[in-house]
């Protein structure tokens, strides 16, 4: 086998280094938010009754905030979790009702890749919803 020069040595060298870092850097994906962004979907009473609703989400690693806003104002979401092993999803909030009336809502769900999914209930009435991250 021939000998090679030293600077056609460095960049062969240079050359696998990069390729090897960056094999390395595709075997395992690196842990990201699975939550923080923008969500759209839909949630209703029945699959016949659904509205588009849309959720805004805040998680930084242990504390999750946000809004949802089903098309006429958004709501602060007051409490929430996500437990990222199993990766379900609570959350709660309160909103004036069309009646000037409080009305609580609790819902749990389950996040897989760039979708949610669940339940929800309220004070009367409870339902599905599906968003996806866009």
């Amino acid at each position: 086998m021939a000998v090679m020069k030293p600077l056609k040595y460095a960049l062969f060298v240079t050359i696998v280094a990069i390729v090897v870092v960056g094999c390395a850097s595709h075997a395992t994906p690196p842990a990201g938010d699975p939550l923080s962004g923008r969500w759209l979907g839909e949630w209703g009473p029945s699959p016949e009754r659904q509205t588009e609703v849309i959720v805004e989400l805040k998680w930084d690693g242990k504390t999750l905030t946000g809004t949802i806003n089903p098309g006429r104002r958004p709501s602060d979401i007051s409490k929430a979790t996500f437990n990222p092993e199993t990766s379900a999803i609570t959350m709660e909030l309160d909103v004036i009702d069309v009646r000037g009336e409080m009305d609580h809502y609790s819902i749990v769900g389950k996040v897989d890749g760039r979708t949610m999914s669940g339940t929800w209930t309220r004070n009367n009435g409870k339902g599905t919803f599906k968003i996806l991250k866009d």
